[in-house]
């Protein structure tokens, strides 16, 4: 065997970590109104403490009118009333870290609410204090919007403030205006907000869009239409407001004025950054975040280029996929930090996506864990991951509640005159619903979710797949992924170990190597329904072998160098 790279010096225990999202909403409703809130999440804390996660991801509590649930934030230092008290907070706050937990809090701050009081001051002259923390223009020379630019929740991102005359910039809603990070004073003010919920004790901040905060355009430029890529007047232009010139510096200032003067962890929410700009967030020495969230692996089951974006469906071809990861994997290494994931609040359950919600549910999402949980960086497990919960079909389009779901629906089928079958296919698959449905607690009315009448229907298969059956089973998803915990934990190899891949070309097997010293880890998983054959690469022969987990009994004397997979199998082997 081929040496290997020396053990790094110690780093920072997020490293090791695992991290839970948390979405409050759906988690767990302790005052029977339908909506989960933070009394919920305090009761089923000993959830997440059997499960073994260091780390959770809180989505938004804050006050808002949840126009896009919670992620339009109209007072930053307030709880919204549906998800309890401050003082709920705290309680929770302190469950939490007396059970070991860390707590990300969700910054949201590329844009606000337009009930925030900014806005609402903003909006009434253009000699207000706070008409600059927001962007605006000048309507065009008929009146009409500013540029041709499509917001990521459809329509134009340009709305009309007739107190002032001018358009103001929204990427997402009409009801999220982005802030203007040129202006200084936004900066102070996130700056405050941030120390405000560190004094409270929080340990740090997953970053809303934060490559967003500076757009590639300056305040004072020039906004050019989009390319035109289908009929009428707007175009996608998502792409044209992120990863702007300013972003290193404004993050750096953010690091600087408040993140060094205390003991953090932070991720930031990057779309379409590249691995060169990956380094630049997170390395350790010059960078301001621990981490980052890349959504090129997010982005392959949809037809690239494609005016319909992310509904624009395709099959996932594994040699795409394996070849993104293992970029990042090898751009990063030794230089930044991964953020490992599949799914979260905005994706639909992989174990429907990538593997199989069928006969292999138990056994796909089992793979799909293996093969996350083992490369180079921190995992991410979203609320529901760790039961395998599937995606959800609702029939109607008036089951879901997600804005840019119904938003989709509305452009395509009513504006645009696409096929509603075509357009509800689509959702089925993508719909940020399919993560949002209530946490599976019990087989129990409403799946123990709440008392009351649940803000979202539940996936009907909670009578089969919940919590209560998963803990009860030794065998389950559940405790497959305390088991992969368990083993980050434990095994330095998977925090700090070279990755490389194996078989790059191969259509249906994941296989790759983690190195560190002369300690060996391989990792096989089969992303299909087949039996293909594994053949352990002759550099790989090892004198000792220990298997660590596997989804399938495996014989302890088979050998290695010709392996028939079962469907969605997954096996990770210590080599020496």
């Amino acid at each position: 065997m081929t040496a290997s790279a020396q053990a790094p010096a110690p780093r920072r225990d997020w490293q090791r970590s695992v991290v839970y999202q948390i979405y409050p909403r759906s988690f767990c409703d302790s005052n029977g109104d339908g909506i989960g809130d933070l009394k919920g999440i305090t009761s089923r804390l000993d959830h997440l403490q059997q499960l073994g996660v260091d780390v959770v991801w809180l989505s938004p509590v804050y006050s808002s009118p949840q126009d896009d649930n919670g992620y339009d934030i109209s007072d930053y230092r307030a709880i919204a009333p549906e998800f309890g008290s401050m003082a709920d907070f705290e309680e929770m706050l302190a469950a939490m870290h007396a059970r070991g937990i860390r707590l990300m809090m969700d910054l949201v701050v590329n844009h606000s609410s337009d009930e925030h009081a900014w806005f609402q001051e903003a909006r009434k002259s253009r000699d207000n204090p706070c008409h600059d923390y927001y962007i605006w223009r000048e309507p065009g020379p008929d009146g009409a919007p500013p540029n041709n630019w499509e917001a990521a929740f459809q329509g134009s991102v340009w709305a009309w403030n007739e107190a002032t005359g001018e358009y103001y910039l929204h990427m997402f809603s009409p009801r999220q205006p982005d802030l203007n990070w040129e202006n200084p004073r936004v900066r102070q003010e996130v700056h405050a907000l941030m120390r405000f919920w560190l004094d409270k004790g929080v340990d740090g901040f997953r970053m809303d869009v934060i490559n967003m905060i500076s757009k590639p355009w300056r305040a004072d430029s020039s906004l050019p239409d989009a390319p035109a890529v289908r009929e009428g007047f707007l175009q996608p232009g998502f792409a044209l407001s992120c990863n702007g010139p300013r972003l290193l510096e404004f993050l750096a200032e953010m690091r600087r004025e408040v993140l060094d003067h205390y003991d953090t962890i932070t991720v930031g929410e990057a779309p379409m950054a590249t691995t060169r700009q990956g380094v630049q967030i997170t390395n350790p020495q010059s960078g301001a975040l621990d981490m980052l969230f890349q959504f090129e692996h997010m982005d392959l089951d949809s037809q690239p280029g494609h005016p319909d974006g992310k509904w624009a469906l395709k099959p996932l071809d594994l040699r795409e996929f394996k070849a993104t990861m293992s970029r990042w994997q090898d751009a990063l290494a030794g230089q930044g930090w991964n953020s490992l994931y599949l799914s979260n609040h905005d994706q639909p359950r992989p174990v429907s996506r990538f593997g199989d919600d069928g006969a292999y549910r138990v056994a796909s999402a089992k793979m799909l864990a293996t093969c996350l949980h083992l490369l180079q960086g921190t995992p991410y497990v979203y609320q529901g991951e760790e039961l395998g919960m599937t995606n959800v079909r609702f029939e109607s389009i008036d089951d879901y509640r997600d804005i840019e779901t119904l938003n989709r629906y509305r452009v395509a089928v009513h504006e645009r005159g696409q096929d509603p079958a075509q357009v509800m296919a689509a959702i089925h698959a993508k719909s940020r619903d399919n993560a949002r449905t209530p946490m599976h607690w019990s087989a129990g009315p409403n799946a123990g979710f709440t008392g009351g009448r649940p803000w979202i229907a539940l996936n009907p298969n909670f009578h089969e797949l919940n919590a209560e059956q998963a803990l009860a089973d030794p065998d389950s998803v559940f405790h497959y992924y305390r088991r992969l915990i368990a083993l980050r934990h434990a095994h330095p190899v998977i925090v700090h170990g070279r990755y490389d891949l194996l078989l790059p070309g191969h259509t249906e097997i994941y296989a790759y190597t983690r190195s560190l010293a002369h300690e060996h880890l391989l990792v096989v998983c089969n992303f299909s329904a087949q039996t293909p054959r594994f053949a352990l690469p002759p550099e790989l022969q090892a004198s000792e072998r220990r298997l660590l987990i596997a989804n399938y009994p495996v014989d302890a004397g088979e050998d290695l160098r010709s392996l028939s997979l079962r469907p969605y199998e997954a096996r990770a082997y210590l080599l020496n």
